[in-house]
């Protein structure tokens, strides 16, 4: 599983604000900024600090996706000992 921040970009889409208020709201750094936009993991402080500026919880800024390597089922699931 990997962690997705899509659901904070649309967020800040619905409440059209950019991704520079959101760091003068929240006092996190650009590097942040960019950290998230590769959806690479965050301290959970930078977390909070978003939840808090933006008045949600945390499931609407982030979510967990399955990587695509655990979408594919196995070799041995599609065979089901048929040959």
């Amino acid at each position: 599983m990997i962690i997705s921040y899509k659901k904070l970009w649309k967020l800040l889409i619905d409440r059209d604000l950019k991704k520079k208020e959101l760091r003068t709201m929240t006092g996190i750094s650009p590097s942040t900024i960019a950290k998230l936009g590769r959806n690479e993991n965050i301290n959970t402080e930078v977390l909070v600090k978003i939840c808090k500026s933006l008045k949600c919880d945390l499931q609407d800024i982030m979510e967990l996706v399955p990587e695509e390597k655990e979408l594919v089922p196995e070799k041995s699931s599609l065979n089901n000992g048929t040959t």
